[in-house]
């Protein structure tokens, strides 16, 4: 089935390019351009999945998406500011999927929609017993990983990752020791012929190791091997 696409943003124009841009890839869109309507559209009619601004007038990304979790469970990508990680930090604790950050690549937007309508499908398939859908747990000593529910622990305790830093350690994590260039990393993380400098798989691997070691002070599982590239050790 088609899905479709809510896009919450004060901004018009990027309601009318993005929505154009999802109708071209064949999704269905509905646009709103503050918080307040969205909510109850969304709580009404839902959705396959939710783009929310951040920073709206009157209700902002973050209080639209706490009064949203009361009720509905819709998958959420929120746009925001570059390199405003309070916000990202609070909206993943919240309950968000993934983010954004202004100005954005259509493409890469596009991308992550499609892997987390992936994951909730397999996560859908796997709560009904369909294990020919659902993906297998990754079990990597104090690492658990569950691909279908996006799930992360580290002996025991939750880590929150976005979809694209989940998708990089899910690729380490797959073969302990073995040692995976950028390259290899960003076509995990990136599909669909997705450009990225060198130096974005580098940003994600400190915000993953960060988020670790928020749990594990002494997190060092994830290491570089200059010049090469990084392997996950389980050690």
């Amino acid at each position: 089935m088609t899905a479709t696409i809510a896009l919450v943003d004060d901004d018009r124009n990027i309601l009318t390019s993005v929505s154009i841009a999802l109708q071209t890839e064949g999704f269905l869109t509905r646009v709103y351009s503050d918080g307040e309507t969205a909510l109850k559209a969304l709580i009404d009619n839902p959705p396959d999945l939710a783009i929310f601004d951040v920073k709206m007038p009157r209700m902002d990304g973050l209080e639209l998406l706490r009064r949203l979790r009361e009720k509905s469970q819709i998958p959420v990508i929120f746009l925001t500011s570059k390199d405003d990680e309070l916000d990202e930090a609070l909206g993943l604790a919240m309950g968000a999927d993934d983010y954004i950050a202004k100005p954005f690549s259509q493409r890469l937007l596009i991308a992550r929609i499609r892997a987390i309508l992936r994951r909730t499908e397999a996560s859908q398939a796997s709560a009904n017993g369909d294990e020919s859908t659902a993906e297998a747990l990754i079990d990597r000593g104090r690492l658990q990983m569950d691909p279908a529910r996006h799930r992360v622990t580290w002996g025991g305790d939750n880590v929150t990752l976005t979809v694209t830093e989940f998708l990089i350690l899910e690729a380490l994590a797959q073969r302990p020791g073995v040692v995976k260039t950028r390259n290899q990393l960003m076509d995990a993380a990136y599909q669909d012929d997705i450009y990225v400098d060198d130096r974005t798989i580098d940003s994600h691997i400190k915000r993953v190791r960060r988020k670790f070691r928020e749990v594990d002070g002494d997190f060092d599982a994830i290491e570089t091997l200059y010049g090469a590239g990084y392997r996950f050790s389980e050690d």
